[in-house]
């Protein structure tokens, strides 16, 4: 932890209780994931919160804006050309701004979702050259991908000022 960093500690939320249907329980864990990481860099102080603290350059602001162009590809179609760029967020946009874009994207994927009647439905494809996979299929690699990359903002923020917990 950087010299001068208070400890923030942050009450961690349990895992969803769901309903009983598939679909009830792959959006409850998959909205978990997605308001913990949210919460985890909404707040996070500048610079600090785009700079790398691992030799890959990840950072707290570049994995926000990362699983932003996840969920736009997954449920809108949209394709996304250079992966790479998107764990990095603009220079001009602050926290604020990446955190909102992030909670208009999940609002939007929701809606998407919320339109499917069965889980077997593909998803949304802008590339007819691939195939595309089942509804079933993209909020639980969603699930995986938000959860990876929250683990990746929990140590992150705790290096950036202290704060633990989701």
């Amino acid at each position: 932890m950087p010299a001068g960093t208070r400890r923030h500690r942050r009450g961690d939320a349990p895992p969803p209780r769901t309903g009983s249907s598939e679909v009830e329980v792959l959006r409850g864990f998959l909205d978990y994931l997605r308001t913990s990481i949210a919460a985890k860099v909404d707040g996070a102080p500048e610079p600090q919160v785009r700079t790398a603290a691992v030799p890959s350059g990840t950072n707290l602001l570049g994995l926000l804006n990362h699983l932003t162009c996840v969920e736009r590809s997954i449920f809108l179609g949209e394709d996304v050309t250079d992966w790479k760029a998107t764990f990095h967020a603009a220079p001009a946009d602050s926290v604020a701004d990446v955190v909102a874009r992030y909670r208009d994207m999940v609002r939007r994927a929701n809606e998407a979702l919320d339109a499917y009647t069965s889980l077997a439905a593909p998803v949304p494809r802008r590339r007819p050259d691939r195939p595309a996979p089942s509804l079933r299929w993209a909020p639980t690699h969603m699930i995986e991908e938000t959860g990876r990359h929250a683990g990746h903002a929990d140590i992150l923020r705790e290096l950036v000022d202290g704060t633990t917990g989701r």
